[in-house]
């Protein structure tokens, strides 16, 4: 996914993902509980529980066929895949998120539904009104161009096709504290407003199903967070280099205002 930078080749990926499992208590010679990947593979602000919600809000039924954007590992593909049955399509730029994501595909029991393609959001070999439904989590603040990326988007959804999103907005004032989770100087931070996302994507051709600021709602869940976890243990850490540095920029921004927290549905004519 968007932000997280990892440098490994498959093989080593591979080997930390079964070294973190293993560290977790988990057995990947059997199949691997699906919840017990959460802290793991779920690459964005809210983690699981984000993906639950916006999950309850896209309707996707078991016919969809989803395309996830900047998939990661695919958890939310898996999510995706377990909870309606649909098949998903993951597309990701990263290589070795590609081979972690297939791994963990196979481990869960879910690779017969979920495909793994390494590509660029801004250049899809998709063809035309193939989806039902695309999916996005935390990968356009990496992305400059949102009308191409909106446009690849509506292009590849079917008419009356949804596109459910969670995306990190500009708020008022530059973002100042970095490194960030998606950006470690502000040359990698692409940040639109609530008011520019809306309006490029209505250009675009989508219609507002919904769009809310979740940023109040995720500062009170995670007040009381504990420290992050270990890179030994099983969460972000096994792939994101001073998380908590990080992840503690990311909180101030969205406490001074600087960044929002939005999530959103939107329908292609």
């Amino acid at each position: 996914m968007a932000g997280l930078e990892a440098h490994y080749s498959a093989p080593d990926i591979e080997a930390r993902i079964l070294a973190a499992l293993r560290a977790a208590g988990l057995n990947p010679e059997q199949r691997v509980p699906l919840k017990a990947l959460g802290a793991l593979d779920h690459f964005h602000t809210g983690g699981f529980l984000a993906s639950r919600e916006l999950l309850e809000r896209a309707q996707i039924r078991a016919e969809d066929r989803v395309l996830d954007i900047g998939a990661g590992l695919a958890g939310p593909a898996r999510l995706l895949a377990s909870t309606h049955g649909c098949r998903v399509d993951c597309l990701e730029m990263s290589l070795d998120f590609c081979a972690g994501a297939v791994l963990l595909n196979r481990l869960t029991g879910l690779d017969d539904r979920i495909k793994v393609h390494r590509g660029s959001a801004l250049d899809m070999t998709f063809a035309d009104d193939s989806f039902d439904v695309v999916w996005m989590q935390n990968v356009g603040m990496n992305i400059a161009d949102k009308r191409k990326l909106y446009g690849e988007i509506y292009r590849v959804l079917k008419p009356g096709g949804r596109f459910a999103f969670q995306e990190m907005a500009a708020g008022e004032g530059a973002v100042s504290w970095f490194p960030l989770p998606w950006a470690t100087d502000p040359a990698d931070s692409f940040l639109a407003s609530v008011d520019e996302m809306r309006s490029i994507l209505g250009e675009s051709g989508f219609v507002v199903e919904l769009l809310e600021d979740t940023s109040d709602e995720h500062l009170r869940r995670t007040a009381n967070n504990a420290t992050p976890v270990a890179p030994e243990q099983l969460g972000l850490a096994v792939f994101v280099d001073n998380l908590a540095q990080k992840s503690a920029n990311a909180r101030r921004s969205l406490e001074e205002g600087r960044i929002r927290l939005v999530r959103g549905v939107f329908r292609a004519k």
